[in-house]
């Protein structure tokens, strides 16, 4: 496999980097990866697309070799910005967006704020936690959520960055996580996905305090409404062994107003681009044929 280039670009002050696959004079085409995860996540996604699409995959901030924030916040509103920024300096527009997970989030709140500037969107279990856990987590008043937020910052200051003695202790964590990957896919996750340490042993490249949760920003319900500005063709997926809930079953689908595609991979978990590769990139061409 023939690599990205590896580039840089600034946002609210921070180092952010992405991946560029070549191809400018084709449509643009962006990938965003999800939470804790990297941006060299897509490569098997960005090979199949890459002769159609001038393609880039960014690394969040407090991911992959994108910088970490000062202090402790991740909001997504922040990294929705990120995005923004990345693609106006590029000049991609309109673009196809492609997001996974916590990318999926961002991709819907971007595409939500920018709907003349995305020309179709794939969602891969990006809709956020279920309802009923939404309705049991986040509407709790306000000050228990914010002393909650304090308690886990407070957690992840005191904890100690994981090291693995070798890359083989890694990536046999990384086949824990997701035990759909191959042998090669893990290896390749595992490696752009780690650094090696001063000591000789390796850590995973993200921020620990990526893991908390800002107690203030859009909230849930607000997040939900935003999705009826979505103009563009919309495909949202997931993977039928994934604690994601069907957005069809529990009525998140209801607040589109675009035209919108549902489908759910068998044998496929929260990872569906890696779990089904073939099937999705084939799913994913059949739906931006159609949208075109």
């Amino acid at each position: 496999m023939l690599g990205p280039t590896s580039h840089t670009y600034f946002s609210q002050r921070l180092r952010l980097h992405y991946v560029d696959w070549g191809n400018p004079e084709a449509p643009p085409m962006i990938l965003i990866h999800g939470g804790r995860d990297h941006c060299r996540n897509w490569d098997w996604v960005a090979e199949h697309f890459r002769n159609d699409y001038h393609i880039i995959a960014p690394d969040l901030r407090g991911h992959g070799d994108s910088q970490w924030m000062v202090g402790s916040s991740y909001q997504q509103i922040d990294y929705v910005y990120d995005i923004a920024q990345l693609l106006q300096q590029k000049n991609m527009s309109p673009v196809t967006v492609i997001g996974h997970s916590l990318g999926g989030s961002i991709s819907l709140l971007y595409t939500a704020l920018h709907p003349e500037q995305v020309k179709s969107l794939v969602c891969i279990e990006g809709m956020g936690p279920p309802p009923s856990l939404i309705k049991s987590r986040f509407e709790r008043p306000t000050r228990e959520r914010v002393h909650q937020w304090i308690s886990d910052v407070r957690k992840s200051s005191g904890r100690t960055v994981r090291k693995y003695a070798t890359l083989e202790d890694a990536l046999q964590r990384m086949q824990e996580e997701n035990p759909h990957l191959s042998e090669d896919q893990a290896r390749h996750l595992t490696i752009h996905g780690s650094n090696q340490n001063e000591d000789g042993t390796f850590s995973w490249k993200f921020d620990n305090y990526v893991r908390n949760f800002s107690p203030i920003g859009i909230p849930f319900d607000e997040m939900g409404g935003l999705c009826a500005d979505i103009q563009c063709p919309t495909l949202l997926v997931r993977g039928l062994e994934s604690w994601a809930s069907d957005p069809v079953a529990d009525g998140r689908t209801e607040q589109f107003t675009c035209p919108l595609q549902v489908e759910a991979f068998a044998d496929a978990g929260h990872w569906v681009h890696h779990d089904q590769l073939d099937l999705f990139v084939a799913t994913v061409k059949s739906f931006l044929t159609a949208s075109a």
